[in-house]
């Protein structure tokens, strides 16, 4: 396992507009899931600076609904690295204009980074 420099966490803020809503005025899980990969593969590629792909999530947690007009703040943090995958640990805080944020989602994503062929590729970090 290769040891961690100290990295920036990535953040990517979305507004919970009606289109990434159910029918129950909230953000849909499935548009939750497609922010929390996304703000994980951007940790992954910056860290590696190398194409990565997903090869699995666990651990997803909806914690409260989070309504139209709020902001979703995520934050991926790679957390582990091996030998060409990495760990990358996800969460949400979610606000309303004047009102505190408020942790509304988390979870795990591990990435692989891959070569020009989709084949494992060895991350190097010096």
């Amino acid at each position: 396992m290769t040891t961690l420099p100290a990295t920036q966490a990535v953040e990517i803020r979305e507004l919970v507009l009606p289109m990434l809503a159910n029918h129950h005025g909230t953000l849909f899980a499935g548009q939750g899931l497609q922010l929390m990969a996304k703000v994980a593969f951007m940790a992954a590629r910056s860290l590696s600076r190398l194409e990565v792909v997903m090869a699995a999530a666990s651990g997803i947690n909806f914690l409260s609904p989070i309504p139209i007009g709020h902001v979703l703040t995520l934050r991926g943090q790679v957390v582990r690295v091996g030998r060409s995958s990495m760990t990358v640990q996800v969460s949400g805080v979610a606000e309303k204009a004047g009102s505190a944020a408020e942790d509304v989602l988390g979870g795990t994503f591990e990435m692989v980074a891959i070569d020009a062929d989709g084949r494992p590729a060895a991350i190097n970090l010096s």
